[in-house]
Parts: C-alpha cells; sequence; structure tokens
C-alpha cells in the first residue's frame, strides 16, 4: 500500500471577478512507505493547496486522494499524520510541556507517553531549557523546532511538511535534514514542499515539480543527479610534482584523456564529476512552462 495517493485531484477557487482560479489541475501522485518525497515549485504554484486537500482542511473540486488507503474525507485518515504547516502557530500562552500535551492528548496518547516522548523531543530539538518559557517568547526559529516536535510526537506513518526549514539557522536545518533521513530509515513516508533546491537534493528519493498547479515531472533524485554530469575535474600529478595539476574534461573525452594521462607516467591523485545541480533541473522545467505559455 502506497502512504499517499491521489487521483485527478483538482481543486478550483472563485475568481476575484468570476469565473474561478484553477490551483491544482488533475493531480496524480503516489507516494511510497520509506520515501521522502520532495514536491517543488515557484510560489503559488499549488503546493500548499495540495497539502490543504491530503489533510482534509479544504475540499477538492474533483478527484479523490487517500492516507494509507484511507480517504482523506474521513477523520480517521489524519490519525496517521503528524503535519507542521508553513507558518505555525500555538497558543503562545502555553510553554513547550503544556502544548505538547494537549497535542498528545488530541491523538488519545497516554500521559506516560506523552511525558517521555516530550522531553526526548525537547532535548532533540533543543527547546528543553526553554520548556517552562510561554511560547509567545520564543523566536521564529524556536516556533518552528516546536512545531517540529509536535509533528513527531505520536510517532505517525505519514509526515507532511510544509517549507520545514524555513526559519531556521544553518544548525536548525542540518538537525532537520538528519531527523527526515531517521524517518527513512524507520519505514515512515515524508512528504514536504519547498521552493529551496538545497534541501531536495540533500534528503529526497524522488521529487515532483509542479507549476501553475500541474505536475510536470517526477523523478528520482539520484536519476537527475546522475545524468546532470556535464564533465569531471582531473587532478594529476607529474614525478617530482609537490602540487597536483586540475584539469577540466568534457565526459565524453575522459577515458582518452586518463590514457594519456598514464602513457605519460602521471598519477591521478582524483577524477571529480561537475554536474548541474537540482536547481539547474527545476529553473529549465520552469522555463519551458513558460515558453509553453508564450
Amino acid at each position: 500500500m502506497d502512504a499517499i495517493t491521489t487521483s485527478k485531484l483538482t481543486k478550483e477557487f472563485p475568481g476575484a471577478q468570476g469565473g474561478s482560479v484553477m490551483a491544482l489541475d488533475g493531480l496524480d501522485l503516489a507516494i511510497h512507505q520509506g520515501e521522502v518525497f520532495g514536491f517543488l515549485g515557484p510560489n503559488g504554484a499549488g503546493k500548499s493547496t495540495t497539502i490543504k486537500l491530503l489533510l482534509g482542511l479544504i475540499h477538492p473540486s474533483q478527484g479523490q486522494a487517500f492516507l494509507m488507503g484511507t480517504p482523506v474525507d474521513q477523520p480517521e485518515s489524519r490519525r496517521q499524520v503528524g503535519y507542521l504547516p508553513e507558518s505555525p502557530v500555538f497558543y503562545d500562552y502555553l510553554n513547550a510541556v503544556e502544548y505538547l500535551a494537549f497535542v498528545g492528548g488530541m491523538f488519545r496518547m497516554a500521559k506516560s507517553a506523552i511525558d517521555s516522548r516530550s522531553e526526548s523531543l525537547l532535548h532533540r530539538l533543543n527547546l528543553w531549557v526553554a520548556r517552562n518559557r510561554p511560547i509567545r517568547s520564543y523566536s521564529k526559529g524556536m516556533v518552528q523546532r516546536l512545531g517540529i516536535a509536535q509533528t513527531l510526537l505520536h510517532d505517525p506513518k505519514i509526515y507532511i511538511l510544509d517549507e520545514p526549514m524555513s526559519g531556521l539557522d544553518p544548525l536548525g536545518r542540518a538537525l532537520v535534514k538528519e531527523i527526515i533521513q531517521e524517518l527513512r530509515e524507520a519505514g515512515k513516508c515524508v512528504f514536504f514542499s519547498t521552493h529551496i533546491t538545497n534541501d531536495v537534493e540533500a534528503v529526497c528519493d524522488r521529487v515532483g515539480v509542479i507549476i501553475k498547479g500541474q505536475l510536470q515531472t517526477v523523478e528520482k533524485v539520484k536519476t537527475i543527479m546522475a545524468s546532470g554530469i556535464t564533465g569531471y575535474r582531473v587532478h594529476h600529478s607529474s614525478l617530482g610534482e609537490t602540487e597536483p595539476r586540475e584539469t577540466t574534461i568534457n565526459k565524453e573525452k575522459l577515458p582518452e584523456f586518463i590514457a594519456e594521462l598514464r602513457q605519460g607516467g602521471e598519477e591521478i591523485m582524483l577524477v571529480e564529476p561537475l554536474r548541474k545541480n537540482l536547481e539547474d533541473f527545476f529553473l529549465n522545467i520552469v522555463n519551458q512552462g513558460k515558453h509553453n505559455d508564450g
């Protein structure tokens, strides 16, 4: 069973001057258990609309969506989900311990499980020292980390994260990436939206690119990175040289160049692939969309 599936999922909103706005147009997706799936697109592409539909916060104009085989219009589907909104807002008069107790109660967790799980997560997310302070005193990064804690609290099968790195410093971003990788290893499904390609490149198994409400492509990240190799940087040296030299070579000419170096008695220190990154892949798809519109 796939963790998340959608079939022809569509959402239209009323337009400002009559008519309608197509926010999501016939989305077909199948996201597996044990997979980290990045949902990539520019602002206004339909990422947040998709998430709201998956969570039953809005209803589709057409199509269907399922979480662990349960239709999303059934409240039971959401018991298996941990959700982090793009800009989390909490009852700011509570402290972190009180808020996590509230969340755990909503998921019918036993008090002992809430207490032990909360303590572990607050330590892990560097909020233990501030646990008894009201949330209103937290920085944006601390609020984001508390949002991640409440997402993890009940150990769900599916994690739906809307811009999970937002507002975090480099250490916080690294921690979230580490947690996402651990969730994959535990067999969880992680679906997260972003417009930052580096985040997808670092942790995702597959990426889907959505533009103007339409899914443009779904690809394995490893495939994108492998197909993006444009050449190689070869570090090599001759006998007696103290510093290696670097030569950039076209990928088709690499075998011939390596053979020439060996014939000349040079030592090959390192062969470093030069590749386009995921941002190049994404921008190419965006530009194709603009070309097709024009």
